[in-house]
């Protein structure tokens, strides 16, 4: 039997986003495995919630070229997910969102709600499953979100700023989801502006400034010797955030 075809890594080649005159990604060439978990810094302005979106797909780069491993799932189910800052969620129940999603995703009728239940109880919501999505807390609504990546079982998952206006107590039970997510086996590639948590949750550190990749690097080495100046000034606070 032939293995599964995988959609990493995923390249970027020279990559260019252009708005008017300005210059947001500046050639950026990357390749993203698979395993280890990709944590994007740098000072507001960066680019950096942009080349999630070119990633994702859902921008199309000026010039240069954004490929995955296999064509084939590239053009079909492409086996990836995003969560942002504010989830987007359907005016239905937790469940339903869900269940709605895996309809998308073509998974049979018989098979979703006993998926979605399995993905509730993943992020510790099987409580509250009935319950308007609209009416949850901030913290409640994004770990609704993951579960819905979750039953969808991505192969990468980007994730925007998925704490950032969450207290510390929410922010730890979605740091929880997303370690959970990545033990079995799906890919992040993150955006946080807060340290801390690139430290936890980093396996390699993207550092980008005024759209430039100035460098890639393993998390810990990132925080204890940074090579590049401009990574210094960030750690130390001297760049906007």
């Amino acid at each position: 039997m032939r293995a599964p075809l995988s959609l990493l890594p995923l390249s970027l080649d020279k990559v260019v986003f252009e708005v008017g005159s300005r210059r947001i990604i500046d050639a950026i060439s990357v390749s993203l495995e698979a395993g280890p978990r990709t944590v994007v810094l740098g000072p507001n302005g960066a680019g950096k919630s942009v080349l999630l979106r070119l990633c994702h797909g859902l921008l199309a780069p000026t010039s240069g070229v954004v490929a995955w491993n296999s064509a084939e799932i590239a053009g079909s189910s492409r086996r990836q997910a995003m969560v942002f800052q504010r989830p987007v969620l359907l005016r239905r129940s937790a469940l339903g969102n869900i269940t709605y999603a895996l309809k998308l995703a073509g998974v049979p009728f018989a098979q979703r709600k006993e998926r979605a239940m399995e993905a509730l109880r993943k992020v510790g919501l099987e409580e509250i499953g009935a319950h308007s999505a609209r009416v949850l807390s901030g913290g409640e609504q994004q770990r609704l979100a993951l579960a819905r990546v979750w039953a969808l079982r991505p192969e990468i998952l980007f994730l925007d700023e998925p704490t950032a206006s969450l207290d510390p107590g929410a922010t730890q039970e979605i740091e929880k989801v997303i370690a959970a997510l990545h033990a079995a086996g799906t890919k992040i590639v993150m955006v946080t502006h807060n340290l801390g948590q690139a430290h936890r949750l980093g396996d390699e550190i993207l550092f980008l400034h005024q759209g430039r990749l100035l460098e890639r690097t393993p998390a810990d080495r990132f925080f204890k010797n940074p090579a590049s100046p401009e990574a210094a000034q960030f750690l130390e606070g001297e760049l906007p955030w």
